[in-house]
C-alpha cells in the first residue's frame, strides 16, 4: 500500500468499505425476508420437504469435495517452491526466500478462501431462495407486488453476497500483497472456479434427473399436471431448482465475478510495469490495478439503488418491466460513475493526460451484457419467431419439435460469437494507437475490463436469476397446497417471467466466461513471459498453430467441453431412467393416484442425490488433469494452443446447449399458453419430449462448460510458469505424467459407470 498515491490508497478504502456494505445489505434483505409470513400449515410442510432435501445435499456435496480441496490447498502451496519467485514478489518481501513462503502462504490461504466465498455465496443464496419461495406462494394471496418484491429480495440477498464478497477478496488479497497481488489471486480464482464447476456439475445433474423423470411420467404417460402431489419426483424438481439455479448460478457468476477481476489485475500490473520506465526495472504505474477495483465498488452500489426500482402494481402486473427498470437504472448509474471516476483515476502522472481507453472498454461491456441479453432473449421467449416456429413443428411429432431446437440452438451460437468476437475486436480498435512494445499487453487489458464491464452489474444479474427458481418453487408450493385461483394466477405469471430471466442471465454468464477466459489466455502469456526473461528465453507474444504439436494441442482443447458435455448429459439420463422407474412403481401403489396416500419423495431425492455426488470428483479430476498432461508431455505453446480450442468449442457448445433447451422449453410453454391444441395435445405430448431432452442441456451440459472453461484456464496459469522451468524429460515429471494419465482414465471410467441401484423397499405387512 505504500506504493499508492494518497487518493488511491484511499480508494482502496473505500473499496473494502463498500464490500462490507454489500455483504451487510445482502443480511439485511435476509433479516426482512424472514420477517414475512410462511402461508398455511400444508404450505409449510411442502416447503419443509424442500429445505430439508436442499440442506442435506449442499451438506453431502461440501463433504465429497472437502478432500480434494484439502490435497489442493497442499499442492498449489507446493508448487511456488518449483520455480524461482517473480521480481514483484521479491521486490515487496525483501529476498527470495522470503518472497517464495509469502507466496505459498498466501496462494494456498487464498485458494482456501476463494473456495469457501463461493461455497458460502452458494449455500446462502440458496438457503435465502428456500426460505423465500413458502413465503413468495404466502404473498401471492395478498396481491402481485407482495410477491413480485419477496420473490426479487430473496435473489438480491444472493447478488449482493456474489459481489461483496467477491470484491473483498480481491481487494484484501492487494492490500496484503500489494505489486505481488497476481501471484496470490490465482489461488483465489482457481478455488472459486473449481468449487463453481461442482456446483453446476452436482447441482445440474440433479435438478435435471428429477425433473426429466418428473416429466415423463408425470405429463407423458400419467396427463396429470406440473408439480401434482401425487408425482413421487416432485419434491426432487423443487428441491432441484435451488441447488441448480440458485447455489449452481450463484457460484458460477461469482467465479466470473473473480476471475475477470483477477485478470485485470494480473494484466493491470505487467502494463502498469511496462509504461512506467522499462519491464522489471521495479517502477509501477498503478492506476491500472486501482482502477478495476473502484470499478467494481461503482457497480456494487449501482445495484443497491438498482434494486430499489424494481417494484410494479396490481394494475400494470409487469414484473418484467420492473426488473428491466432496475438494470437498465443501475447501468445508467455504473456508467456515468464510471465516467466521472475516470479523471481522477486514469490521470498519466508524467503528462497529466486522462486515459478514456480503460472506460471505453468497459462500456463496450456494458454494451456487450444488453446485446446477449435481447439476443438470448430472441431465441429463447415465446413472444419472437424462433420459439414460435419449434412450437409448430410439434404439431408433427418430437422429431420435428427436436430437430427445430436443434437448429435454432446452433443458430444462436453463431450470432453470439460474432457479438463476443466484436466486443474483443473493440478493445483492438481502443488500444489502437498504443506504442508497439506494450500493445499487446494494452488489448488484453482492455478485454479483461470489457469483462469487468459485462460484470458490473452482477448484483442485478443474480438478482434476476434465482427470481426465476424462487418463482418456480413458489409456484409448485402453490399447486401441491392447494391455493385458490387468484393466487395461482400471480404465481403462473411470476414464473413465466422467471423462466425469461433465467435464460437471459445465462447468456450472459456464457458471454462474461469466454470473456473472462480470454483476458485468462492473456494472463498466460504474460505470466509465461515473466517466467521466460527470467531465465534468459526469448519471449512469446502469438503461437503457430501450424506447428503439429500445437495443433495437436488445439484439437485436444476442443474436444474438452464435447466430453465433459457426454458424461454430464449420461449422467442426466441414467439417474432420471431411475426416476422413471419409481415414479411408475409410486403410481402403481394403491392410493396414490386417487390422493389418498402421500407418495415417499424422500426416495426421488435419494437416487438425484446419489446420481450428482457420483460425478463430482472423477469430473473435477479431468478438469483439473487434462490441462497438466498437455503442458507437460507436450510444452507451453502446445499447451496455449489447448486452451484456445477449449475456449472457441466450450463457447460454441454452451450457448447451443443452453439456448436450444431454452428454446424447447419455452415452446412447451407457448402450447400450453392454448397454442396448437394446447394442454394434454399431441403437440403438447411432443413438446414435453423436446422440453425433457433441452434440460439435461440447458441447465447440465451446457452450464458446466462456463467454470469448466475457467478452471481449466486457471490450472494452465498456475502450471505454465513451471512447465517452461523444469526438465520435462526427466524421470520425476514423466512418471508423474503416468500417474495422472492412470488418474485420468479412471475418471472417465468411474463417470461411464453405472451407479447401483436402488434397492425396492421392504414392504410392512
Amino acid at each position: 500500500m505504500q506504493e499508492l498515491e494518497p487518493l488511491q490508497q484511499t480508494a482502496v478504502y473505500v473499496v473494502l468499505g463498500i464490500s462490507l456494505l454489500g455483504i451487510a445489505y445482502a443480511f439485511i434483505l435476509r433479516s426482512q425476508i424472514l420477517a414475512q409470513d410462511k402461508g398455511t400449515a400444508k404450505m409449510q410442510e411442502v416447503w419443509g420437504f424442500i429445505k430439508s432435501g436442499a440442506n442435506a445435499y449442499l451438506s453431502r456435496q461440501f463433504r465429497t469435495i472437502a478432500i480434494l480441496i484439502a490435497v489442493l490447498t497442499f499442492v498449489l502451496g507446493a508448487s511456488v517452491f518449483v520455480i524461482p519467485p517473480t521480481t514483484e514478489a521479491v521486490e515487496r518481501f525483501g529476498t527470495p526466500e522470503a518472497a517464495k513462503m509469502w507466496v505459498a502462504l498466501g496462494r494456498a490461504v487464498a485458494f482456501l478462501m476463494g473456495s469457501l466465498f463461493s461455497y458460502t455465496v452458494g449455500f446462502v443464496g440458496m438457503n435465502v431462495a428456500v426460505e423465500g419461495n413458502v413465503r413468495v406462494a404466502a404473498a401471492s394471496r395478498k396481491g402481485y407486488n407482495p410477491a413480485l418484491q419477496i420473490a426479487y429480495k430473496s435473489g438480491s440477498v444472493t447478488g449482493m453476497l456474489t459481489v461483496g464478497l467477491g470484491l473483498l477478496g480481491g481487494t484484501l488479497i492487494f492490500m496484503v500483497f500489494g505489486i505481488a497481488a497476481p501471484d496470490a489471486l490465482l489461488g483465489f480464482g482457481f478455488g472459486g472456479s473449481l468449487i463453481a464447476f461442482f456446483m453446476r456439475v452436482g447441482g445440474g445433474i440433479y435438478t435435471k434427473a428429477a425433473d426429466v423423470g418428473a416429466d415423463l411420467v408425470g405429463k407423458v404417460e400419467a396427463g396429470i399436471p406440473e408439480d401434482d402431489p401425487r408425482n413421487a419426483a416432485v419434491i426432487a424438481d423443487l428441491v432441484g431448482d435451488n441447488v441448480g439455479d440458485c447455489a449452481g448460478m450463484a457460484a458460477d457468476v461469482f467465479e466470473s465475478f473473480e476471475v475477470t477481476l483477477v485478470s485485470a489485475l494480473i494484466l493491470g500490473l505487467v502494463l502498469g510495469d511496462a509504461v512506467r520506465g522499462t519491464l522489471g526495472d521495479g517502477q509501477y504505474d498503478l492506476r491500472f490495478i486501482i482502477f478495476p477495483l473502484v470499478l467494481r465498488a461503482i457497480g456494487v452500489v449501482a445495484s443497491v439503488i438498482g434494486n430499489s426500482f424494481v417494484r410494479t402494481d396490481e394494475k400494470r402486473r409487469n414484473a418484467m418491466a420492473a426488473m428491466n427498470r432496475g438494470f437498465y437504472v443501475a447501468a445508467g448509474i455504473a456508467v456515468l460513475a464510471g465516467a466521472a471516476a475516470t479523471p481522477f483515476f486514469m490521470v498519466d502522472q508524467t503528462t497529466g493526460v486522462v486515459d478514456w481507453r480503460p472506460f471505453l472498454a468497459v462500456l463496450s461491456g456494458v454494451i456487450l451484457a444488453l446485446v446477449l441479453d435481447k439476443l438470448t432473449e430472441y431465441f429463447t421467449s415465446t413472444h419472437f419467431g424462433p420459439v414460435k416456429e419449434t412450437s409448430k413443428q410439434s404439431q408433427t411429432g418430437a422429431a420435428t419439435n427436436i430437430l427445430s431446437g436443434l437448429a435454432l440452438g446452433m443458430e444462436s451460437s453463431v450470432w453470439a460469437i460474432l457479438v463476443i468476437a466484436g466486443s474483443i475486436f473493440s478493445s483492438v480498435l481502443i488500444y489502437a494507437g498504443e506504442p508497439v512494445a506494450t500493445q499487446f499487453t494494452a488489448v488484453l487489458y482492455g478485454v479483461s475490463l470489457t469483462g469487468i464491464g459485462m460484470l458490473l452489474l452482477t448484483g442485478n444479474t443474480i438478482s434476476m436469476d434465482s427470481f426465476g427458481p424462487i418463482s418456480d418453487n413458489a409456484n409448485g408450493i402453490g399447486e401441491m397446497a392447494g391455493l385458490d385461483k387468484n393466487a395461482r394466477n400471480v404465481m403462473d405469471d411470476l414464473d413465466a417471467v422467471g423462466n425469461t430471466t433465467k435464460a437471459v442471465t445465462k447468456g450472459i454468464a456464457i458471454g462474461s466466461a469466454v470473456i473472462a477466459a480470454v483476458a485468462l489466455y492473456g494472463s498466460f502469456f504474460t505470466d509465461v513471459n515473466k517466467v521466460l526473461v527470467q531465465v534468459g528465453q526469448e519471449a512469446i507474444t502469438s503461437i503457430n498453430i501450424a506447428a503439429p504439436d500445437v495443433f495437436i494441442g488445439l484439437m485436444i482443447g476442443g474436444a474438452i467441453p464435447f466430453l465433459i458435455s457426454a458424461l454430464t448429459i449420461r449422467a442426466v439420463s441414467r439417474a432420471a431412467a431411475q426416476i422413471v422407474n419409481e415414479v411408475r412403481r409410486q403410481f402403481r401403489i394403491p392410493g396414490i393416484m386417487e390422493g389418498k396416500v402421500t407418495p415417499d419423495y424422500e426416495r426421488a431425492v435419494t437416487i438425484s442425490t446419489t446420481a450428482a455426488q457420483k460425478e463430482l470428483i472423477s469430473l473435477g479430476i479431468i478438469a483439473v488433469i487434462v490441462p497438466i498432461l498437455v503442458g507437460f508431455l507436450l510444452g507451453v505453446a502446445p499447451l496455449g494452443g489447448f486452451l484456445a480450442g477449449i475456449i472457441l468449442s466450450g463457447q460454441l457448445m454452451a450457448v447451443f446447449q443452453s439456448n436450444a433447451g431454452g428454446a424447447w422449453d419455452n415452446a412447451k410453454k407457448y402450447i400450453e399458453e392454448g397454442n396448437y391444441g394446447g394442454k394434454h395435445s399431441e403437440s403438447h405430448k411432443a413438446s414435453v419430449v423436446g422440453d425433457t431432452v433441452g434440460d439435461p442441456l440447458k441447465d447440465t451440459a451446457g452450464p458446466a462448460l462456463n467454470p469448466m472453461i475457467k478452471v481449466i484456464n486457471m490450472v494452465a496459469l498456475i502450471i505454465a510458469p513451471i512447465v517452461v522451468t523444469i526438465d520435462r524429460q526427466s524421470p520425476a515429471v514423466l512418471g508423474s505424467m503416468l500417474v495422472c494419465g492412470i488418474a485420468l482414465i479412471w475418471a472417465i471410467w468411474q463417470s461411464k459407470r453405472e451407479a447401483p441401484q436402488m434397492n425396492e423397499p421392504v414392504k410392512v405387512h
